[in-house]
Formats: C-alpha cells, structure tokens, sequence
C-alpha cells in the first residue's frame, strides 16, 4: 500500500488550515475565513494539528522569526502559502492544496510565485491528525474548542515562539505576591495564536499559575506601508479624509466588528457553535445584507449569548476595571461604558449592537466626533486600541493564567489601528 501517496492524497483533499494574521491584514483574514467555511476545510488552532499554513496580510519582517517556528512546528506533509491582500486569498489556497498533492499528479502551475510564499514539505510519513471541530460541548453549549480548553487553555500559548522542551521556557525562581519564592515561568502569548489579536505578544512571569508581571511588544510594521489596512475603522478614515460616509455603513462595520470580537470571546470560553453563528451574522453585515434579512438572527443570538448563565459564570469578576479607571486610562467605548468585568463588556457588546441594528440603513452623514469607532472614539494620533494594549498589564497582573485569554478577548484590540499610526507618522516625517 502506498501510505505515502495515501497522506498526501488525504491531506490535500480537505487540508487542516492554520491561518496566521498579521498587523494590516484584517481584510485578508475575513477572506479566509468565509472561504475556509465555504470549502468546509477545517481550521486548525495549533500547528500539531495544521496541513497547510496561511499568512494573511502584509509583509512584516519582524514576524517572520515566530512563523518560521510555526513553519517548523507543522508535522508533514505540510505546505505555506502568503496572500497579501483579500483577492489573493483564493489562488492562495488553491496553491496550498495543490502543494499537498502528490508530486505525480500535481500539476505544474500550482506552485505559487516565488514572492508568495508557497512552500511545501512532506513527500513522506504519515502522522495523526487531531479533529478540533467535533469537541462534545458541556453544559449550556460550553466545551473545549478545537483543543482550546475553556478559559484560554490552548495548547502552544507561544505560537511556536519558545524553544524549549514543550514549547516552555525553563523555570527560575522569585518572591512572589506573598513573598514567598516560587519557580518563575516566562511565557509569550502570541504573536500567533487562535481567536487572538493580530500579531500582538504579551509576555508574562508566571508563579504557579498566578500572573505576576506583564511586558506588551510593540508592533510589528509593514515593509509597504500602502499594504497597512485599519479595516475595522475605514468609515472613519474615509470620513476624517473628508469623504461623505453613511452612517448606516459606519454603524454597520461597527456591529460586524462586535461580532467578531464575540466570536473570538465565545471560541476561547468554549462555545465554538455560537462563535460561528457569530461570525456569520459578521460577513452578512460586511456583504450588505439587508436589516430585514439580519434582525432577527441577531436578536436571537444576542438573547442567547446574553441570556447564557454558564458563560456569564465562566467570566464573572475576571479583569475587572470601573468606568471611571478605564477612562482615567484613556480607554474610551464599550469597554469604558461597560465599567466592569468580562461579562459586562461582552454583554456591552450586545447591546451596542442591538442599539446599531435600527440604523443599519441610515443615510444621514457620518460625523467621528458624535460616533465611536468600534473600540472608542476615533483618533489617528491616538487610536482607541493603543489605551486598551495599555490597560492589559493592569488587569492581568494578579489574575490567574486561565482567565489571561478571556482578558484579552474581551478587551479585543486591533492591532491594525497601531499600525495605521505609523503609516501615519512615517507620512508625516
């Protein structure tokens, strides 16, 4: 039996997709992602579990160490592929299933260019694959997501970023919060992990399992800064530029933009249908769908998810900042007005967006100084996500590591409005 024509022959037909999103490339992952559902492959949320890698946006060199690791921690046969931009996306795939394919009956056109990124390994060995889309849900729809395990729990926090055993770095030892010494663990969540901001690293000091300090990278930068995208506030550049801008579309991108967040929050505390219901409703906004053909699946899924006890009990009193200190912060929107903990911001959510869901069609004018952008009000020079990067060390000092997850995916924020900043300040100088 040819066992290895017969892996490359399975891999190929339905390749386990590990999509990697970087800084400016939003518009590339949402492409992705409806395709990747369209084609019914799986997504992988760890690279033990991927066929074939995705990079979806622009060129940032100082990712490319991590997604080497993560190239590296792929088992064969495997293949990467690079789209930069929505449009790409398709070949990108088509590429990569045809890089899986075995050598003899591949054809000779499906190697992407050489500038695309289209690598492949593994004419050879077979290995086991791990299912994470049919995890049994527990109660009330809650369960481990693609080997998430609830609270955040994935498996290679780093992103093929640490290269000891494990993929953890070794233990030291320090006084912790009592003064006692403890062994300290240095772990690095991101730049590329499932249901996680672009690009974004947040490096803590663990004792046991407690959080005792937090470090946030910077952001990485695009090669061409024409390739950097802000997707979820275009309305707002638009409108700022002095372009008419509806405001129907601005409230519109603003509530896929909730969603969004809500899918990643319901995939890291374990809700995985829900999530996907989420963003669903998502592209249908982005598509144009009218309000008629939407409400009522929205009102259905803001009911559930806001009605839900066991995911109210998941997250209760975990990172909890008050109105007043979120916006002695600089944090302005949801998370300001929601003043709490993450039940109260993703509940805030919902609620903004059952406020945007009338005004899905208005024509009247946007204005930027009377509507919020998705994460607060908008400002290039001071774009709402660098506060709430800012607030993460704040709420996840002293939590412990499970919850470390549902921090951030309930805070949320887009690393492509930093990126957009330096577009903006290297124009300027």
């Amino acid at each position: 039996m040819d066992l290895t024509g017969l892996t490359l022959r399975v891999a190929a037909a339905r390749p386990h997709v590990l999509l990697a999103a970087v800084p400016g490339g939003t518009a590339v992952r949402l492409a992705a992602e409806r395709l990747l559902r369209a084609r019914d492959w799986p997504r992988a949320s760890t690279p033990a579990q991927a066929d074939l890698l995705l990079v979806a946006g622009p060129d940032l060199p100082e990712l490319r160490t991590p997604l080497e690791r993560l190239w590296r921690d792929m088992p064969a046969p495997r293949a990467r592929v690079h789209a930069r931009t929505a449009d790409e996306v398709e070949d990108a795939l088509n590429a990569g299933r045809a890089l899986l394919g075995p050598p003899a009956v591949r054809p000779a056109s499906a190697a992407p260019p050489a500038d695309a990124g289209g690598h492949r390994e593994g004419d050879h060995g077979a290995r086991e694959r791990h299912e994470g889309d049919d995890q049994t849900p527990g109660h009330d729809g809650h369960g481990d997501h693609g080997g998430h395990g609830g609270h955040g729990g994935h498996g290679g926090h780093s992103g093929g970023q640490t290269e000891m055993p494990g993929g953890l770095p070794m233990a030291g030892q320090g006084a912790d919060r009592d003064g006692l010494t403890l062994d300290q663990l240095h772990l690095p969540l991101g730049p590329f992990l499932a249901d996680w901001p672009a690009g974004l690293t947040v490096r803590l000091v663990l004792q046991g399992d407690v959080v005792q300090r937090v470090d946030v990278d910077e952001p990485a930068r695009p090669i061409d800064d024409a390739a950097a995208e802000a997707f979820w506030v275009q309305p707002w550049l638009r409108a700022a530029s002095g372009e008419p801008v509806p405001v129907g579309e601005a409230v519109r991108r603003r509530a896929a933009a909730h969603l969004d967040s809500l899918g990643r929050l319901l995939a890291v505390a374990g809700w995985p249908a829900e999530a996907v219901r989420a963003w669903r409703l998502r592209d249908d906004l982005l598509s144009g769908a009218p309000r008629a053909a939407v409400a009522p699946r929205l009102e259905r899924f803001t009911r559930r998810v806001g009605g839900s006890r066991t995911l109210a009990w998941l997250t209760r009193g975990i990172g909890v900042v008050t109105a007043q200190k979120a916006r002695e912060a600089g944090v302005g929107g949801p998370a300001a007005r929601a003043g709490g903990d993450v039940t109260s911001r993703y509940r805030q959510w919902l609620a903004d967006i059952r406020h945007d869901l009338p005004r899905l069609e208005d024509p009247a004018p946007l204005d930027v100084a009377v509507e919020d952008s998705p994460r607060g009000p908008w400002s290039a020079e001071h774009p709402p996500s660098a506060a709430l990067i800012a607030l993460l060390p704040r709420l996840l000092e002293g939590a412990e590591l499970a919850a470390a997850r549902l921090v951030v995916a309930s805070l949320d924020p887009d690393p492509d409005e930093l990126v957009f900043r330096g577009v903006v300040e290297v124009a300027r100088g």
